[in-house]
């Protein structure tokens, strides 16, 4: 193998764990709520799009990296510790003095990694796409959850709901996997899909809730679920038809447990000025009706009135607007001393009263927090967030 000499070094520090083998694998369920058999899961792999349609980005690993084209041609290695700058260059890859329509960087004894800034477990994949480089790493299935599980949710919660969150996490990729995923990626790493931040998210405690449920998936007619999450629903969850479209008998709204929440209520202040340059069509706002809601007062869609027009905003596109944590909100109307020569009075200020972070639906994270604290185990947890489904476990083949 050759070297190169042209490579930029790698100052961040990683932690020096084994990593398991990878490969590609189909996958079957073991049904039923008594898991007892050796998961087979640590043979399952995740592509995760760590970079998508940018111009250049750095590939290195912590050991030696050997660096392949696509029919897995040997065309040099990669010094540890160092990295290169990957470019797209006419439509393909060109990386130091090697170019491809594609190439794999994959780290040698086990090492880690280095994708964009950040130490990944696993190997990586760059591709050209439409607009520029998709770089994926692909890495085990449990391995990816260490990281997920950090990054979702705090790393000293108690082992129960790190083991909920695990499952839920395990399900919810392995179900996008199956149903959304293309030639180049399974999923992304941000909260789009779920958070996946490579070593920097992972803890003992991460790591000790996904080997504890090692292959532990949720499933409902033999099926594995979209087990969505959330941080907090402020009291209560959702069905999942009163905020998405189509009704799932495993996403039912059930009462929270998440009032320990830092985001269990919450407000924001906006004036009026602010609201009529985010919605100037309708001059200055007079009033925010609420035109629906959901049975648990999310505002689905709220009707802005001003002076000159009225219209109709969905409660995702004020959330959007004024990056408020949720749907989940009244709006009081503020009024300032000094009316109008006419004698009307227009509002100088909207008072948001929300309560909850996120979409509302399936397990609340926080709720998941607040179970555990009263000694529930995670089984029990996934049980109450995720309606009529059952624990299963993933068997590959």
């Amino acid at each position: 193998m050759s070297s190169q000499t042209s490579h930029s070094t790698l100052f961040r520090a990683f932690r020096p764990q084994a990593v398991l083998g990878l490969a590609s694998a189909s996958l079957s369920l073991l049904l039923g709520t008594a898991i007892a058999s050796p998961a087979q899961a640590s043979d399952l792999e995740m592509r995760v799009a760590i970079e998508e349609d940018v111009q250049q980005t750095q590939i290195g690993g912590h050991t030696d990296a050997v660096v392949t084209d696509s029919s897995g041609r040997v065309l040099g290695e990669i010094r540890g510790g160092t990295a290169l700058t990957a470019t797209y260059a006419g439509g393909g890859v060109r990386m130091g003095e090697w170019q491809a329509d594609a190439l794999w960087v994959e780290p040698e004894n086990d090492g880690f990694v280095w994708i964009g800034s950040k130490w990944y477990r696993g190997k990586a994949r760059v591709v050209p796409t439409a607009q520029g480089l998709t770089v994926v790493n692909y890495v085990n299935l449990e391995e990816y959850l260490y990281s997920v599980v950090g990054a979702e949710v705090p790393t000293t919660w108690p082992l129960e709901a790190l083991k909920a969150q695990a499952v839920a996490a395990r399900s919810y990729a392995l179900y996008q996997r199956q149903t959304s995923a293309n030639t180049v990626f399974d999923v992304g790493d941000t909260t789009r899909w779920q958070v996946y931040a490579g070593l920097e998210e992972e803890a003992a405690s991460t790591q000790a809730a996904v080997k504890a449920t090692e292959g532990q998936v949720l499933t409902f007619n033999g099926q594995i679920i979209n087990a969505v999450f959330h941080s907090s629903s402020g009291g209560h969850t959702e069905n999942v038809e009163d905020i998405w479209q189509s009704p799932l008998p495993y996403l039912r709204g059930v009462p929270d447990y998440d009032q320990e929440a830092p985001v269990f209520r919450w407000q924001v202040r906006l004036s009026a000025d602010q609201i009529r340059q985010a919605i100037p069509s309708v001059g200055t706002v007079v009033a925010l009706e609420p035109e629906r809601l959901t049975p648990r007062g999310r505002v689905v869609t709220m009707r802005v009135i001003g002076d000159s027009g009225q219209t109709t905003v969905s409660g995702n596109e004020l959330r959007r607007m004024f990056n408020l944590r949720s749907t989940l909100f009244t709006v009081q109307q503020q009024y300032g001393r000094v009316a109008a020569v006419d004698g009307t009075q227009a509002p100088s200020e909207f008072v948001i009263d929300g309560g909850g972070f996120g979409h509302g639906i399936g397990m609340s994270q926080y709720g998941a927090y607040g179970m555990a604290r009263q000694g529930r185990d995670y089984r029990e947890i996934l049980a109450h967030y995720y309606s009529g489904s059952t624990l299963s476990r993933i068997r590959v083949e």
